[in-house]
């Protein structure tokens, strides 16, 4: 398989010319009741008419009430913008925008200059510490349950040059020594300054745009409960965003922060310490009090019960169509607080890809609370792991996601969780595809490419839910199985991993190819031994293409309509498997949403391949992409 190698350059507003319709929704535009303006050429003393604009985004969010649209014209706005009231439904929202065809950029860091001279490549700057205000990203240390700092402090400040990010050294001598690897900063700071070393090779600072972390996010409300609020269109970057784990407040470069109704959509948000997106739970006095147990998670799961976590209260966010990069957390991250929610149409990359810390929590989706959720049509690359559901995913669905050269760790990770949620229609094509540690899931028409692991997991009870509900239904430990395999394609990897298992899996319709054996739950499977399908990703006519070839065997006669009725019922939660959207699943189209052949659907996520080399298109309408 072939390397994508490159990142995206310019903010794409059109991902794919049609999404599933699993993947449509109320686009939350509103009545206008009231239009305000901002414009780096305003004051915030005007009163925010399109003839005299705001000056800053955060005094038009102090202006507007629910039904009012902002329109933000082009220019770099360096603010963190905290709203103090929502909308109060999604037809009466507040909006956030971009003029339309204009580059509006918001920033969490500001320009340095002063810069001199030390030695090798190494200059200094010495701030005075009120430049900071009440907050110093680089006196603030990344800390917190699950985190690990891997033998040294690391700070959420960082140093950029020319909107990229130097790597924070784990000592002073780094910096000043010549420059080996990847530039590198230093801080230190005392009661009246913050003194920073950066290598700049063969460049000087003074000269080009360098700036630094000065504020902890970009967009991010102070309060919860800031309900029903659009956000479009903007590139945001540059946060110093705190380590979010599931048991405290989840604060990221752009948050929702434990509310209802939020729309975030077609911004490139980069550049952030931790995490970009955030639809997590607020924060109390338990944050990172709970010493990396599951039990201390369950006590946090008690607590947001007692502060409404509910379908009413929280949740129903959708996040779609944006870029998200160069985070070393995640790229979207949310416990509890992302219930019945939708993630789809983005781009995430390049996501903890440096790995000077670790931990959990690490990949370009992770979600604690899955509950009638959608995760549809992401394209997910150079990430540590591609999407992480952990603990309570129930009538979820991820459908029709591009996955490739992420890793050390896989494409998709279900832990914990006892369902019923559908995988289907994705291309898993990273060396290791899925770590499977839950039961209850339902997996058709996937195209796996790498290995697939399981873990039976008996020391950890977790919870499963009321249907379409976050009231705790009942526990259990985690004996793995209980799934369903209908029409994938396996190259490397055999399901006989499942045949030990206590409880039995239900298997039909897939093909075996290379070194991949079926499970003895499957009759009459399609196994073709030392078949290579030759997969390459490459771009043409700024396109993503997959090459793959298919034998006419692949189609059997025996694959089946994977629907509501075919899959049962979950063992442990006891509940059907539906759609997100809790109706009736019938999985008649594929991944580009063609429609199936109902009384003989093909096997993978391709309903109409030929024989041969096929050229799928897989996603286009992207912008040109290089190195």
């Amino acid at each position: 398989m072939s390397i994508l190698r490159s990142s995206f350059t310019v903010l794409f507003f059109g991902v794919l010319v049609v999404l599933f319709n699993c993947c449509s929704g109320n686009k939350g535009i509103n009545a206008e009741k009231g239009n305000l303006f901002v414009s780096v050429n305003g004051s915030d003393d005007n009163d925010g008419s399109e003839a005299k604009p705001f000056l800053t985004i955060q005094a038009a969010a102090s202006a507007a009430r629910p039904g009012d649209v902002i329109t933000v014209h082009q220019g770099t706005y360096r603010e963190r913008i905290n709203p103090p009231r929502g909308g109060v439904s999604d037809s009466e929202r507040i909006v956030f925008q971009a003029a339309p065809g204009e580059r509006v950029v918001i920033k969490g860091s500001e320009v340095i200059k002063g810069w001199e001279k030390e030695q090798n490549d190494a200059w200094k700057v010495v701030i005075p510490n009120s430049f900071f205000s009440d907050f110093n990203p680089f006196n603030d240390l990344i800390h917190g349950d699950w985190f690990n700092p891997r033998g040294r402090d690391h700070h959420t400040g960082a140093v950029y040059l020319n909107e990229h990010w130097l790597i924070e050294a784990a000592s002073l001598d780094e910096v000043l020594n010549p420059l080996e690897n990847e530039p590198l900063w230093f801080a230190l700071v005392d009661q009246e300054n913050t003194t920073l070393w950066a290598q700049f090779e063969g460049v000087d600072p003074n000269q080009e745009e360098v700036e630094i972390n000065a504020r902890q996010t970009v967009f991010y409300p102070e309060s919860p409960g800031i309900n029903y609020i659009t956000v479009r269109g903007f590139i945001m970057m540059h946060a110093a965003t705190p380590w979010a784990p599931p048991t405290a407040e989840q604060i990221g470069l752009i948050g929702t922060h434990w509310s209802k109704g939020w729309i975030i959509e077609n911004n490139d948000i980069s550049y952030s310490t931790c995490t970009g997106v955030t639809l997590g739970k607020y924060g109390d006095q338990w944050d990172n009090t709970s010493q990396n147990t599951a039990e201390g998670y369950v006590e946090t799961i008690r607590r947001a019960l007692e502060n409404g976590w509910s379908r009413e209260n929280i949740g129903s966010h959708i996040v779609r169509d944006n870029r998200i990069s160069h985070c070393e957390q995640a790229g979207i991250v949310g416990s509890m607080g992302a219930v019945f929610s939708s993630i789809t149409g983005n781009v995430i990359h390049d996501i903890h890809v440096r790995r000077l810390f670790g931990g959990a929590e690490m990949a370009g989706i992770k979600i604690h609370g899955a509950v009638d959720f959608l995760i549809c049509q992401n394209h997910i690359y150079r990430t540590t792991r591609g999407i992480w559901l952990d603990w309570m995913t129930q009538g979820a669905r991820v459908t029709g996601n591009l996955l490739h050269d992420n890793g050390p760790q896989e494409d998709f990770f279900t832990e914990v969780n006892h369902g019923p949620y559908v995988v289907d229609n994705n291309l898993f094509l990273s060396s290791f595809s899925m770590n499977d540690w839950s039961q209850g899931g339902a997996f058709a028409h996937n195209l796996f490419a790498g290995r697939i692991n399981i873990r039976p997991v008996l020391n950890r009870s977790t919870p499963f839910l009321e249907p379409h509900s976050t009231k705790i239904k009942g526990f259990s430990n985690h004996p793995c199985g209980d799934n369903n395999f209908y029409n994938n394609i396996l190259l490397t990897q055999s399901l006989d991993i499942y045949d030990k298992l206590d409880a039995p899996s239900r298997m039909a319709g897939n093909v075996f190819a290379g070194n991949a054996r079926p499970s003895e739950y499957e009759e009459d499977p399609v196994v073709m031994p030392g078949f290579d399908p030759d997969i390459k990703i490459v771009e043409e006519d700024m396109n993503i293409l997959l090459h793959m070839s298919i034998d006419h065997s692949f189609r059997t006669g025996n694959n089946v309509l994977v629907t509501t009725e075919l899959l049962g019922r979950t063992a442990i939660s006891g509940l059907p498997f539906l759609n997100h959207d809790a109706q009736p699943l019938k999985i008649d189209t594929d991944y580009s949403r063609v429609k199936r052949d109902r009384t003989n659907p093909f096997p993978g996520p391709f309903e109409k391949p030929e024989d041969g080399t096929n050229r799928f298109k897989v996603w286009q309408n992207v912008e040109k992409l290089n190195n």
